[in-house]
């Protein structure tokens, strides 16, 4: 038997059938990519299985490096040929990594290929996918056309002119493209240097002098108001863990007035300036609508040596061990005391914190909107079949699985759409199981009704984009 099959990761018939009549057909809303929104803008067509596959993968650098393969191949200047068969192999040895299951996925769906990827079926691979990466259904377009990605949002600074954005709108794609309002450079006064560069950004994005906090906290809001003029309905932030210790006004002044002069904030500084700014930007989306993503937990940038040789998203990050619930819930109920707390939806990158967070989310249920405030599908250490049941089972456990708005590739690939399919696998297999033990009833319409929402309308519904295109809006 082939290794990806119809079955593949669907272990009953009731998994089985759920999978093929309520979730295989459903489009794609990714709401939440890195994806470079310039090459969509132009459409590019990648010029080989490397650049499309291996360009920015951290997931398989790591997995290379593990196994012993020398930097140029990962992130320096080898030939293309030479990096792709150090990562041939590699595969074999990532038996029971989730990268085995998603290198043989993505070959067969982008490429139609069976064959397991070794070093004596790399060639064979490299040119056969080569050869169907030149035609125009592999573009980065196509792609998107290929896995009917009905919608997906970008991760996007405060200062990006959205020109990109603009010429994609224009050019009405049939996939719906929007940019997420990520302003995590507004809270680094503790690096002066990059804070300052940063802010003459900003200065000549919103086209205003910033001489102060008050200044700089309106240009802010201005190029919120302009992210939201071109369809931006996301704000999205990472962080150690959330801030909620906010100084006064004046305090957070000072703070950004000896930034500006090139003195570092104390790390107890920039959590209050932090916390100062993220109370803005949560009232900023209560008001506009938005939904807020916070992205939790990672401790980054660890290798000292390799961040200066490499810089940051190179590979060297790991899993944090942060208090969570207490800050979290600090922060959510700050908003919520004024009316304004956001919709929002809160990812971990701990298994440790999986019921904490699915229990915060019940505590600001408000009953006006159904799932306003969502525990996120498994992210970046998470988002493998375990980190994903994990997710499914602790969510089910604590809040509503019916009403979860489900997948997201969180990826900078275009390789990277399988995974809405290896989640629903693993998604109905997970449900399937309990089908046919009786833990659930064997009532497909019940139970099958509830697939398809996760799979897709749960997150069109929830995140309201501003489209009329069919299949986005109700």
């Amino acid at each position: 038997m082939k290794f990806i099959h119809e079955e593949f990761l669907l272990h009953s018939r009731a998994a089985q059938r759920l999978y093929r009549q309520y979730a295989a057909a459903e489009p794609i809303f990714d709401y939440h990519c890195h994806l470079p929104v310039r090459d969509i803008a132009q459409n590019r067509q990648f010029n080989n299985l490397t650049e499309i596959w291996l360009g920015g993968d951290h997931y398989k650098w790591r997995a290379m490096r593990a196994y012993g393969v020398a930097e140029k191949f990962c992130t320096g200047a080898a030939p293309p040929l030479d990096k792709f068969r150090a990562w041939a192999a590699t595969v074999p040895h990532t038996l029971r990594n989730p990268l085995f299951h998603w290198t043989h996925l993505e070959l067969k769906r982008y490429f139609g290929i069976d064959e397991l990827l070794n070093e004596q079926s790399a060639t064979r691979i490299w040119r056969r996918a080569n050869e169907m990466l030149a035609h125009p259904e592999f573009s980065a377009r196509g792609i998107l056309r290929k896995f009917n990605v009905a919608a997906l949002c970008t991760t996007d600074d405060p200062t990006d002119d959205l020109a990109h954005h603009k010429k994609i709108a224009a050019d009405h794609l049939a996939t719906s493209v929007f940019p997420a309002f990520r302003p995590d450079e507004a809270l680094r006064v503790n690096q002066p240097e990059a804070f300052n560069k940063w802010v003459s950004q900003l200065e000549q994005a919103a086209d205003t002098d910033i001489g102060n906090l008050g200044a700089f906290v309106a240009a802010l809001r201005r190029r919120h108001d302009y992210f939201h003029a071109h369809g931006c309905r996301l704000s999205d932030h990472g962080l150690n863990h959330c801030l909620a210790s906010p100084c006064p006004e004046k305090a957070a002044a000072a703070i950004f007035a000896r930034a500006r002069r090139g003195k570092a904030a104390s790390a107890e500084e920039q959590t209050q300036f932090g916390a100062h700014l993220m109370l803005c930007f949560g009232r900023w989306d209560a008001e506009k609508g938005w939904v807020k993503q916070l992205h939790l937990g990672a401790l980054r940038n660890n290798n000292t040596r390799r961040l200066r040789q490499l810089g940051p998203d190179t590979g060297f990050d790991c899993i944090g061990d942060f208090p969570q619930a207490q800050s979290l819930v600090a922060y959510m109920d700050l908003l919520d005391r004024d009316d304004l707390l956001p919709k929002m939806i809160i990812y971990n990158n701990n298994p440790v914190d999986n019921y904490a967070f699915a229990s915060v989310i019940g505590c600001f249920q408000d009953g006006a909107l159904a799932g306003k405030v969502q525990f996120g599908s498994g992210w970046w250490f998470l988002d493998q079949k375990e980190g994903i049941e994990w997710q499914l089972n602790a969510l089910s456990n604590l809040g509503l699985l019916s009403r979860f708005v489900g997948m997201i590739t969180d990826s900078r690939s275009f390789m990277s759409y399988p995974r809405h399919e290896y989640f629903r696998r693993v998604l109905c297999n997970l449900i399937g199981a309990e089908v046919e033990r009786g833990e659930l009833p064997n009532d497909e319409p019940l139970v099958g009704a509830m697939i398809r929402n996760i799979c897709f309308a749960n997150a069109r519904n929830y995140l309201a984009l501003p489209s009329a295109k069919p299949g986005i809006l109700p």
